[in-house]
């Protein structure tokens, strides 16, 4: 696995959500900025968080499932994919 080559099925649905979390994210500072409840600020920023929240989950399960399947492919690469899979695991 080289880093840069990496595009799973879900990464065009990812970017999509997180482009959408990001236009949410310019709103929460509009109304930070024009003095906005604080209440309401709050309430959308916990949205915003939920949204980046369950992209970040998503992307993990994707590519471990992706990694189960190259290891499955090639299991001479074992070692390697267990460590890949401790080091994205400490994201979930």
């Amino acid at each position: 696995m080289v880093h840069g080559e990496h595009l799973h099925q879900s990464h065009p649905d990812l970017v999509k959500r997180l482009k959408r979390a990001d236009g949410h994210l310019q709103n929460v500072i509009e109304m930070m900025v024009s003095g906005r409840d604080c209440a309401d600020i709050a309430q959308q920023l916990h949205a915003v968080e939920k949204a980046v929240s369950a992209a970040k989950k998503l992307l993990i399960h994707d590519h471990l499932d992706h990694c189960l399947e190259e290891v499955a492919a090639s299991p001479r690469d074992f070692g390697k994919a267990i460590a890949d899979f401790k080091d994205i695991t400490k994201y979930l």
